[in-house]
């Protein structure tokens, strides 16, 4: 074995296998954003928002997991469970008590599918774009 390959072993042993965006990975509770078919919030876990959206994707995408935030209640996915049993689609809770995700349930494909809007629109952002709308119409007296 030469020098550099020691090396490599010995960091391999210490601080484990090298891996490939490992930022990423943890932003999106262990899976690639590529990945990511619908990403929820945590506060919309706790409103129990995007059941409709979710059962819609995992209709279009056969093959898909559903990542839960491990460090939150487990109350609060009662209902996505259930949606996840209904479907038999897998899921599993998460946790990584060192990194703090934004998100609080992950729907993944298996493979990549690099869907551009992961995001759920929150209904005030739909509000507020209603309203610029309705404010150009009453400018243009429409």
């Amino acid at each position: 074995m030469g020098k550099k390959e020691i090396d490599e072993y010995l960091q391999e042993g210490i601080y484990g296998a090298k891996e490939i965006n490992p930022d990423e990975k943890r932003k999106y509770l262990g899976t690639f954003r590529e990945r990511v078919l619908l990403a929820l919030s945590k506060s919309q876990v706790r409103g129990e928002k995007g059941l409709a959206e979710m059962e819609e994707m995992i209709h279009q995408f056969s093959n898909t997991t559903i990542l839960m935030n491990g460090n939150m209640s487990l109350r609060f996915f009662k209902s996505y469970r259930e949606l996840a049993n209904k479907h038999d689609v897998s899921y599993t809770y998460v946790s990584n008590r060192e990194v703090e995700s934004d998100y609080g349930l992950i729907l993944a494909a298996k493979t990549a599918v690099d869907m551009e809007d992961i995001l759920l629109a929150n209904e005030e952002q739909k509000e507020q774009s209603s309203e610029k709308k309705s404010w150009w119409k009453r400018l243009l007296g429409l």
